[in-house]
């Protein structure tokens, strides 16, 4: 077990590891669960799972029938949810062993965090339910392993959780049986920046690629590698298992189904993206039967290429990211011990990047412009190859080459993810050959190796390939030639046409179901107006074709359906008052072609408001609502938009209030788990049928989010959040819902989408944080997938890196585009390895460690408690301090020493603590901090630090002084500065740019000049409290703040509401909980949180 205050690797359930008692915002925490096919689950909930792999099947948490709801705490045993099954559906497993496992014990020592002024120190956590750590209580020196737990002999088995959720820390326990080592020769090149490390003892490349035993793919995403043994009854890697079958006439992704007619489906996705660790070397020979080969089925001609770059999106910045169009010159040498030059030796760094910061004589630290990844300490030619920071990003761009050197550092190792964002140039191949390595499936891509023309070795599990004929010819040359010229080795990001090898069934067509609630609560807000006016203004900007379907779904203790028949003079209302047991009337013309009827549907938009406003019916039958949507879109897949804007009151899933607003300032006793297992096992119903829902709800009282969020959080979708949410009493509010809407209406989305994140040999994730559902190991599902979603994943390193000097990191993500297109999205990093602690600290990225940090808390919000989450935060900052102050500072001075790669590490951490997810000492609603949780799992790194630690200027003396020009508009760029009221002056007017909320307070004194030309008020004295709104002045001073406040809002997808604010407005105390330096009733301002944790370091 573990220590209260320590974030650990892992926690007891994953989204997607269908955990009974997964945690509402855990998405993630299941290490490596692999499963015992043969266990019966009680409610017999059956996932088709990919088939390929009977070794490495997700494990599920048994759905125990006498306890009834889930314990989302988690305290049940970790077992399989291979039975996840939709209707009339059943499946078999292959049988595996189970692995025991030692049983954990742990003590708790007192957390750290000193009690906060004028208020208690919150009690600690007990012992029975707050373990983040693996193994015996270690020494207080070894604090805080983010390496997931060792596992026994035999890895390839699940670690059954028992009545303590395993949430991963400190990992003491010596390993009895170390990993087969591998035979492949060492990975050799000049990656690293003149005068780097000496360079390792390599062995001479032979010509033909002999390993010790079969090569494997990169390490599943839970727990250590399988070591291959000897068993004659394990699967050898060329054997193909018996493929079980799967009675539905539904096709899921996972297994081999029968069809009505009786012929075989293929139905994988594991095998169609290529499966991920312990992939059979040759698919090819797998099945002699099978006409076609994936991913390397070489054709005879030139494949055609595409360099598009698709339109951007209205709102887009055109400061995103640019991709050099054409192709970069890139010359590799060849490989090999007597190739290798003289520019590895000693690590080449930065000066800045060698200081040390006593942070209590430099508290000023802030940089006045956006802080930047750092870059990579590589060679240039390959890091201007490398993967654009906004898309893939480490927390360490230097990786420690042993597990044992990462958790000395006391840092955790992971990676933070925008997959799916938005690109301004995207390089598209179009090829029947899609080249990968035989063994792992990674891409090939710019970090590879070419031994010659004709040969390449993988940069993940280093297996050398053959380079096909058609890879050697140029697109842009039009000729055979150079491989190495070709897009897919010159760009990081490239998107692949895929061809029909990479289909289960033919693309789907666009389905967008709305599901509108119609209560009297919900007539009363006005809502339905502003979305069935953005939905007419949109309709012909939904994403799709000529396949597009669209229908409507309406309910309050019934459901109501719409029929949109074509030939009808109006739409249709089919009424359902039956709710214990909801069926679909007439189905064939509820979901309807959009071009086709676009007429029906018009006037049904423009009189669902007015059908509802004199019901007096006050009850929400939300859960017969959603099996009925659920119903309606499972034979094709789709997206599912519900508006709710009350707690569900009849039917399943209905809900009673659990908020008590005396217990809102408190770190402990608040609901932050779901009450009811409905919403997440319909969720898991969904993405077995390639269905995602994106909740909406607009309630001024408590709804219970934490139960209603599982409903999107497990079927990829997305939660927005309108708190007192009225037509007339909150009219701000109306204009965040109408832009966000059109946002989300017209933005880019992927239906039936797979990814997988592979990572060279040696390194294991296992941990998963975001929207989606773990459909194997190491396999996401997200049935849709936008381009405003963040992921993250948690990392360690499994295997000794002491003889390569790079890794590599490889998402692909497979979708299909709304024009039925199937294609294939792929990111690929590249990071150097070190052997000193110094140089981990020297590549530390302190915004992505916060983020993952953030991740973290969150889950440990859920399975422990939120003032546990809170005191690992500040254990964090100081096991990585003390770690570093005792490791690597050789004098002991005085003071907070700091490597300046952290120098913002302790002010981020009390941006968290202040932060609505973790703060204590506020009123604020539950629903509130339960968003803000679910932000913090959804949102890009990007736009979660803006949120934690808002960015502040000043406004009132702008000027082109640094200016960006962009679109013949000039940006001014003024300085950011420190969040505290010692920067604020009465004369100025100051910006706070908090992500979702912008706040422009106006000093007492500010200059009339910007009083009359911005604000367009004579004097102080007459700026309205409640003003929302800059007004439109043909003045150049207004048209100066109004570019920059545009371009904030262009870069990013939801639309920050402003709020001006004086003396004596409501806001302003809003506003200086923001400023995250300052003092507050219930925490401590930024130089006692620096005297604190030297107080900790220092011990």
């Amino acid at each position: 077990m573990a220590q209260p205050g320590r974030l650990g690797a892992s926690s007891p359930a994953q989204n997607g590891a269908v955990s009974a008692a997964g945690p509402p915002y855990s998405n993630g925490p299941v290490q490596n669960p692999l499963m015992h096919s043969q266990v019966s689950v009680s409610q017999e909930y059956s996932s088709p799972f990919p088939g390929s792999y009977p070794h490495q099947i997700p494990a599920k948490t048994p759905l125990n029938p006498t306890s009834g709801p889930y314990n989302y705490g988690g305290s049940q045993t970790v077992s399989s949810l291979n039975s996840y099954q939709g209707p009339g559906q059943t499946l078999n497993r292959l049988p595996l062993e189970p692995n025991p496992v030692t049983p954990l014990q742990s003590t708790i020592p007192a957390p750290r965090m000193p009690p906060p002024p004028s208020s208690q120190t919150p009690a600690t956590v007990p012992a029975s339910s707050n373990s983040f750590l693996h193994g015996p209580e270690p020494s207080p020196s070894s604090n805080w392993q983010y390496g997931h737990p060792p596992m026994g002999s035999k890895t390839n088995n699940f670690v059954p959780i028992s009545t303590q959720p395993s949430l991963s820390g400190n990992t003491n326990l010596s390993r009895n049986n170390q990993n087969v080592s591998f035979g492949a020769p060492s990975f050799q090149n000049n990656y690293m920046k003149t005068g780097s490390i000496p360079p390792p003892t390599n062995q001479p490349l032979p010509t033909i690629y002999q390993p010790t035993r079969a090569p494997l793919g990169p390490p599943p995403s839970g727990g250590p590698p399988p070591v291959r043994s000897l068993d004659p009854q394990r699967k050898t890697p060329n054997s193909v298992p018996p493929q079980p079958q799967l009675n539905s006439t539904v096709n899921q992704k996972g297994d081999t189904s029968t069809a009505s007619n009786g012929s075989m489906v293929e139905n994988s996705y594991d095998t169609i993206e290529g499966g991920g660790f312990m992939a059979a070397p040759q698919l090819t020979n797998q099945n002699p039967k099978v006409s076609r080969n994936v991913g390397y089925s070489y054709p005879s001609l030139p494949p055609g290429y595409q360099n598009t770059s698709p339109p951007t999106m209205s709102g887009r910045p055109s400061t995103a990211l640019q991709y050099t169009s054409g192709l970069q010159p890139f010359s590799q040498s060849p490989l090999g011990a007597n190739h290798l030059t003289t520019s590895m030796g000693g690590l080449s760094l930065h000066s800045e990047g060698l200081r040390v910061i006593n942070l209590l004589q430099e508290r000023n630290m802030l940089p006045t412009t956006p802080l930047k990844a750092p870059v990579p300490n590589l060679h240039e030619d390959i890091q201007k190859l490398n993967c654009n920071p906004e898309l893939f990003r480490c927390t360490l761009t230097n990786i420690p080459q042993t597990q044992a050197l990462l958790n000395k550092a006391k840092l955790p190792l992971g990676l933070l993810l925008h997959p799916f964002k938005d690109l301004l140039q995207l390089p598209v191949v179009t090829s029947s050959t899609i080249v990968r390595c035989r063994s792992c499936r990674t891409y090939i891509n710019p970090f590879v190796s070419f031994l010659d023309q004709r040969r390449w070795k993988c940069n993940l599990c280093y297996r050398v390939n053959d380079v096909p004929e058609e890879f050697m010819y140029n697109p842009l040359t039009k000729v055979y030639g150079d491989p190495l010229r070709r897009p897919e080795v010159q760009n990081a990001t490239i998107e692949f046409m895929a061809p029909s090898e990479y289909m289960l069934r033919p693309p789907q067509p666009p389905v967008y179901l709305f599901v509108f609630d119609v209560s009297h609560n919900a007539v009363e807000t006005g809502y339905l107006n502003s979305v069935c006016q953005s939905l007419l203004d949109n309709l012909d900007s939904l994403p799709g074709n000529t396949r597009t379907k669209i229908g409507f779904i309406t309910f309050d203790s019934t459901i109501h359906f719409y029929s949109l028949q074509e030939g009808l003079s109006q739409p249709q209302m089919l009424i359902v008052s039956d709710i214990e047991d909801v069926f679909i009337p007439m189905p064939e013309n509820l979901l309807v072609n959009l071009n086709e009827n676009k007429e029906l549907i018009q006037d049904l938009l423009k009189t669902l408001p007015q059908m509802f406003t004199k019901s007096l019916e006050t009850q929400s039958a939300l859960g017969p609502a959603l099996q009925s949507a659920f119903k309606l879109m499972s034979p094709t897949g789709g997206r599912i938009s519900v508006f709710q804007t009350q707690l569900p009151s009849v039917g399943v899933g209905a809900l009673k209030s659990r908020e008590e607003p005396n217990q809102r300032s408190s770190a402990k006793e608040i609901h932050l788990t779901p009450s009811t297992d409905f919403y997440k096992k319909l969720a898991l119903d969904c993405s077995g049928q390639q269905v995602a829902v994106d909740l909406f709800l607009l309630s001024g009282q408590y709804s219970d989010l934490a139960s209603l969020g599982c409903i999107s959080r497990y079927s990829a979708g997305s939660v927005y959040y309108y708190p007192s949410y009225h037509h007339q009493h909150n009219p701000v509010q109306v204009e965040k819902l109408q832009k966000e809407l059109k946002r989300y209406l017209t933005r880019k989305i992927g239906f039936e989408a797979v990814m997988r994140i592979r990572c060279t040999k040696g390194l294991s994730i296992h941990t998963f944080h975001g929207n989606f559902f773990v459909r194997s190991t190491d396999l996401l599902s997200l049935p849709n997938v936008n381009p405003d979603a963040g992921y993250a994943v948690q990392m360690s390193v499994e295997e000794n890196l002491t003889d390569i000097q790079v890794v590599s990191f490889q998402s692909a993500l497979l979708y299909t585009s709304s024009k039925g297109e199937r294609r294939i999205r792929v990111h690929t990093m590249c990071l150097p390895v070190v052997s000193t602690l110094n140089e981990v600290y020297l590549g530390a990225d302190v915004q992505a460690i916060s983020g993952l940090l953030a991740n973290m808390a969150v889950d440990r919000s859920i399975t422990a408690s939120l003032s546990d989450a809170r005191d690992a935060l500040v254990n964090a900052v100081i096991d990585s301090l003390s770690a570093y102050r005792n490791s690597v500072l050789n004098s002991q001075q005085p003071g907070l020493l700091v490597p300046f790669p952290l120098r913002l590490f302790p002010l981020f951490v009390l941006a968290l603590l202040k932060q609505k997810s973790f703060q204590t000492g506020t009123t604020a609603r539950l629903d509130e901090r339960i968003f803000a949780m679910c932000q913090v799992k959804n949102q890009p790194l990007v736009y979660l630090m803006l949120m934690t630690h808002p960015n502040l200027y000043r406004v009132d003396n702008l000027s082109d002084e640094g200016a960006l020009n962009i679109n013949d508009k000039t940006i001014p760029q003024p300085p950011i500065l420190q969040l505290s009221v010692e920067k604020l002056s009465r004369d100025g007017a100051f910006l706070m740019d908090a992500g979702t909320v912008m706040m422009l307070w106006v000093g007492k004194n500010c200059g009339q000049n910007f009083l009359s030309q911005v604000l367009g008020v004579p004097n102080y004295a007459s700026l309205p409290l409640n003003m929302t709104h800059l007004p439109d002045l043909d003045t150049a001073e207004s048209a100066r703040i109004g570019c920059f406040m545009s371009w904030l809002r262009e870069h990013r997808p939801f639309f920050p509401i402003l709020y001006i604010i004086r003396d004596e407005s409501p806001m302003k105390a809003t506003f200086l909980q923001y400023m995250v330096e300052d003092r507050t009733e219930s925490a401590l301002s930024y130089y006692e949180f620096l005297l604190h944790v030297q107080q900790q370091v220092n011990k």
